[in-house]
């Protein structure tokens, strides 16, 4: 591909996340946004935001035959990510696209399949993978020997604007499925393992939850070394702010826990800045000497000079561009994209069954 020709992209969806892609491409010369697509005022303020030149699109594809897009960046609710990755493929686009990678396992595989037609590359928005804090809370975590266990959260008392967002969200996805792919994307990184089985809760606390949906979430894995894990979340207003941002693992050598007291203060957790950060890692060691006693201090990992959600945006849009110019083979990303979803699926399937799932 040439390089000094800019990568002319499709901006779909600019609410937080495609507000955030918008403004690391608008810095980047080496994409030009052709266009802002939203139903809603969004891309009016978006645009307003990047300098008010951009043309702006209320139809996808019309926006799509209009503005010719070499890329298409996909940050709207999950229930359109397959119709809208499938068309930017079928128009020969490259695409970024949040996660999950569509709102059902079909539907991802058929994306996978086009991109694998039509030579085009796909990258998920799993913005844990490109943050150094993590890739070394992850790092640390493999020096714990095994079976590992891991404990992990994310609860997000919303009010306001961002209520009405998860409540969007909910109309195609749990909290556990939606947030939770992160996170059991983490931990298959951990472990390096296979999981075996899937086991899960969840309460539908509103009525402004579809009946056949639910706002808490908690979910359990086993993997094939005998590792286990959990993950729960929560959005609402009734959500409690006590302990909603556990990030932990230990094993047999010791733990290594992510300590946030910033983004992990009342208030927080429905910050989307604060839902990356890590500040410290407190690495524990397990030795002990004839009395029991730990030989070893706790070792403390100063990350408070980490990026924040912007930069990370940018890290992957950075990784984006790389994918394209480099025709980097992005095989095993959509395979994890898959495997993970997958997993999240299973859990979503034990909360309604009240069942085991053996994956």
């Amino acid at each position: 591909m040439n390089t000094s020709t800019p990568i002319r992209i499709l901006v779909v969806g600019c609410g937080n996340m495609g507000a955030s892609h918008a403004a690391a491409y608008h810095k980047m010369p080496q994409f030009e946004i052709c266009g802002l697509v939203s139903r809603g005022k969004s891309k009016e303020l978006l645009n307003e935001k990047l300098g008010g030149n951009y043309p702006l699109f209320t139809d996808y594809e019309e926006a799509l035959a209009l503005s010719k897009p070499d890329a298409v960046c996909i940050s709207t609710y999950p229930d359109t990510h397959e119709d809208f990755a499938l068309k930017a493929l079928e128009a020969s686009c490259h695409i970024f696209i949040e996660k999950p990678l569509a709102d059902s396992i079909e539907g991802c595989e058929k994306i996978v399949d086009t991109a694998k037609i039509t030579g085009k590359k796909v990258v998920v928005g799993y913005i844990l993978r490109h943050h150094p804090s993590w890739i070394r809370f992850i790092e640390e975590s493999r020096n714990l020997g095994k079976p590992l266990v891991m404990r992990m959260n994310l609860n997000q008392q919303s009010q306001g604007y961002m209520w009405d967002v998860h409540r969007n969200l909910m109309k195609s996805l749990s909290p556990i499925v939606d947030c939770g792919v992160h996170y059991i994307d983490v931990m298959c990184q951990m472990t390096r393992s296979k999981p075996i089985s899937v086991s899960a809760i969840g309460a539908r606390l509103s009525e402004d939850v579809a009946e056949d949906n639910y706002n808490y979430g908690q979910l359990q894995i086993r993997f094939d070394d005998g590792s286990v894990g959990w993950y729960e979340a929560g959005w609402g207003p009734m959500i409690s702010e006590t302990a909603f941002f556990v990030k932990d693992v230990f094993g047999p050598k010791g733990s290594v826990s992510i300590v946030a007291k910033d983004a992990g203060a009342s208030g927080k957790s429905d910050d989307v800045d604060s839902h990356t950060k890590t500040e410290s890692i407190r690495v524990h060691h397990a030795d002990i000497d004839e009395k029991n006693n730990f030989t070893k201090p706790d070792t403390w990992i100063d990350m408070t000079d980490e990026p924040g959600h912007q930069e990370l945006c940018d890290r992957e849009q950075t990784y984006f561009l790389k994918a394209i110019q480099e025709d980097i083979d992005l095989t095993d990303h959509l395979d994890d994209a898959v495997n993970s979803l997958r997993i999240a699926f299973a859990c979503d399937e034990s909360v309604k069954t009240g069942q085991i799932v053996l994956l």
